[in-house]
């Protein structure tokens, strides 16, 4: 058996969107794959390799409690019971039989680039368990549950968390000035957890923002002017900066930047999407000088169904 998910991206939203504000997501091109074989061993047998082929974690996991007879990384191992079991609270019948299976996971993207090896390894689970991705995420996790949805989807997402049900479709968004816009990495990692954890503690006016960033994100959606979406993305950082008392990221690292500049998903690290008409060479040249080099024009990040050749 072979699974596949996306890696995600939060172009809006990012915070406002655990309290039901209204986002904008998208899944990429680079994802994760699940390759299951069973065996005639009494035990899982785990391993991960990242987008170098190496392998980065590996475990064998007893179908019995699902704790690590032995692991590369004991707190991996326990994220990984944590999920092996929730899975198996939704489905009964998961991992019931007394047969083991040997299981490689395979990463296309860096992991230090916050794509999604969570989220994506949360969807692969589902698909193998025969559940719900979204019923698996909240029963082990506090986040809104946007990243898991983009592992599953075709095309961007809008996304919205309500008091009982989540409301999510894939969507057209595909704006005219897409030429225009980057993602640069920052060289750093956030914790998604820490990130929830911060908003809760630290955002004021929550009700304000979300109503603020939901519009902001309609806007974004209908937008057809890159001036406009430039101006858009600007209000949404001086929003986010003013609830979370957080420095804006151009103002930080980027301030002579010809452009416009937006933090994704948990401020501080991870991608962020940049904007401007100087043309490819020359947004390359200028993150290159200040020591970033992962930059991905958007049309290379972002994943569109129709675009796959036909097997």
């Amino acid at each position: 058996m072979v699974f596949y998910g996306h890696g995600k991206l939060l172009l809006t939203s990012e915070y406002a969107v655990l309290d039901g504000a209204l986002a904008l997501a998208i899944p990429t091109r680079y994802g994760q794959k699940m390759s299951i074989k069973k065996t005639r061993k009494s035990d899982l047998y785990w391993k991960s390799y990242d987008h170098a082929k190496e392998e980065w974690f590996s475990a064998q996991i007893s179908l019995y409690d699902f704790s690590a007879v032995k692991t590369s990384d004991e707190e991996k191992a326990l994220q990984l019971k944590k999920l092996l079991k929730g899975a198996v609270r939704l489905n009964s019948e998961f991992l019931s039989k007394w047969n083991g299976f040997d299981v490689k996971t395979e990463l296309e993207f860096d992991r230090n680039w916050g794509l999604g090896s969570s989220s994506s390894l949360t969807f692969l689970v589902a698909q193998w368990a025969d559940i719900n991705p979204l019923l698996l995420h909240f029963e082990i996790s506090n986040g809104s549950g946007y990243d898991v949805a983009c592992a599953g989807a075709d095309f961007p997402i809008s996304y919205q968390l309500g008091d009982e049900e989540v409301n999510y479709s894939e969507i057209e968004f595909d704006p005219s000035f897409k030429d225009h816009l980057y993602f640069v990495h920052l060289n750093e990692k956030q914790s998604s957890s820490s990130a929830v954890e911060f908003y809760f503690k630290k955002a004021k006016n929550r009700k304000t923002l979300v109503k603020k960033l939901s519009k902001i994100t309609e806007d974004v959606l209908a937008c057809k002017s890159f001036n406009k979406f430039c101006d858009l993305i600007d209000e949404h950082e001086n929003l986010v900066s003013e609830h979370l008392s957080l420095p804006k990221v151009k103002e930080l690292h980027f301030s002579d930047f010809e452009g416009s500049m937006k933090s994704l998903g948990a401020w501080g690290g991870d991608f962020i999407m940049a904007a401007s008409d100087l043309g490819k060479e020359s947004v390359n040249a200028y993150f290159s000088s200040k020591g970033f080099q992962t930059i991905i024009p958007y049309e290379e990040m972002i994943f569109k169904a129709h675009e796959l050749s036909p097997a």
